[in-house]
């Protein structure tokens, strides 16, 4: 968690991508304005996606950034997280054009 507050600077309470955009000090986020309802987890998850917009994360990365260091599941529930959060902010999670699976790596955001 140390390292994701070191990566963004203190200065900054927002994060936008498209019609996306997430209120960093009130832990809220919106989708072409209207709020979503993200659990705590999908809220850490979808910012971290975004504070690394076109970067493949790993599965054990995302962990380690949202999780911490000592999580003790595997690495499958980063795919579940992923698939909620796909469903509250993909057009069609079946289809998705945000957060992109990238074979044998984890994930990465596409705005």
């Amino acid at each position: 968690r140390a390292v994701l507050r070191r990566s963004v600077p203190e200065t900054t309470t927002r994060l936008e991508a498209g019609d996306l955009s997430l209120d960093l000090i009130g832990r809220k986020a919106y989708r072409s304005e209207q709020e979503l309802r993200l659990s705590h987890k999908e809220f850490d998850l979808l910012a971290a996606l975004i504070r690394n917009t076109g970067t493949a994360l790993s599965r054990e990365r995302l962990l380690q950034q949202v999780w911490g260091y000592d999580y003790p599941g595997d690495t499958r529930t980063v795919d579940v997280h992923i698939r909620w959060l796909r469903e509250k902010i993909e057009e069609d999670a079946a289809e998705p054009k945000r957060i992109m699976t990238v074979r044998g790596v984890g994930y990465r955001f596409e705005q």
